[in-house]
């Protein structure tokens, strides 16, 4: 058996990856049959033609909260706060220079808020779908 996030082989009683920590059968990109890279979004190793499960693990601990997120958007917008808490880093920072420099990031911010909260944002930086 072999970590789905860093192809090293690990025991079949194990239940994280002693070298990445990832828990057993969690991540995407390599074969848990085989250890090869697959092809993201693909159903079957192209090596070795195991079926490979793409439903991504969630923790509901970790997930964002739509609400949140959007408020923030809406209302400090302009400081990039829902990027950051989003996990979108650079757009937050390029919001917060834009806030400096023209003063328009706020309406930046205004619309992704808005667009959160209707629902066409809808993951985090990591992929995660936000909660409701």
């Amino acid at each position: 058996m072999y970590c789905r996030n860093c192809g090293e082989q690990i025991d079949s009683n194990a239940a994280i990856c002693v070298k990445c920590g990832f828990a057993k059968g969690t991540g995407v990109k390599y074969c848990a049959n085989c250890g090869k890279e697959v092809v993201p979004g693909a159903n079957v190793c192209t090596n070795c033609g195991f079926a490979i499960d793409n439903t991504p693990n969630i923790n509901p601990e970790t997930q964002k909260s739509k609400m949140t997120a959007g408020l923030l958007g809406i209302f400090l917008g302009g400081l990039g706060i829902h990027n950051f808490y989003l996990g979108y880093t650079g757009k937050a920072i390029a919001q917060i220079a834009l806030s400096i420099c023209f003063g328009a990031g706020a309406i930046w911010g205004l619309i992704e808020g808005i667009m959160i909260l209707t629902g066409k944002i809808n993951k985090d930086a990591n992929g995660v779908p936000l909660k409701e």
